[in-house]
């Protein structure tokens, strides 16, 4: 799903009655893995996306918790969704790496939020930016680090540095 793609079926489905509920589930379809989660895109802009996913059984772990994937799932969501959305036309982005500090446990509905300052270039640099997961009460559960490597449409960008 290219940032253009996203930017304009955020744009599209937005305005219409359940039109997260909509776009979600579109983004689930392009995105499968990510669908496993069930993400619901609650907030969309230009490097700002919250996303937020319901407490059910297919994403807890023995622990009767959030299985601790399902909670770097969903941040990596917000944060790909946050930086794709508002990238200049004739960019794209790939995930680099991901790193992530668990500070609870994860239980009831979580939220990820990304804010990321956007780069204004289709020349190719790596970013690093976090998203923060809360829980209904407001608490941290995690801290999610992410780099992207952006580059030109054009050119491969998930070919490695150098």
């Amino acid at each position: 799903m290219s940032s253009n793609s996203i930017r304009s079926l955020w744009q599209r489905t937005n305005s219409l009655p359940a039109g997260n509920l909509i776009f979600s589930r579109l983004l689930g379809r392009f995105v499968p893995y990510t669908g496993t989660i069930g993400p619901r895109v609650e907030a969309l802009s230009d490097g700002y996306a919250r996303v937020s996913m319901r407490d059910r059984r297919r994403v807890r772990n023995h622990l009767n918790s959030i299985h601790a994937i399902a909670i770097m799932n969903l941040a990596e969501v917000a944060g790909g969704l946050a930086l794709n959305y508002g990238l200049p036309s004739g960019a794209r982005a790939i995930l680099m790496s991901l790193g992530i500090d668990y500070l609870k446990k994860g239980r009831g509905t979580l939220t990820a939020e990304a804010r990321i300052e956007l780069p204004d270039t289709t020349q190719r640099a790596e970013y690093e930016f976090e998203t923060i997961v809360r829980d209904r009460s407001g608490e941290v559960v995690a801290r999610v680090r992410a780099r992207w490597l952006v580059g030109p449409e054009e050119e491969r960008v998930g070919d490695a540095p150098g």
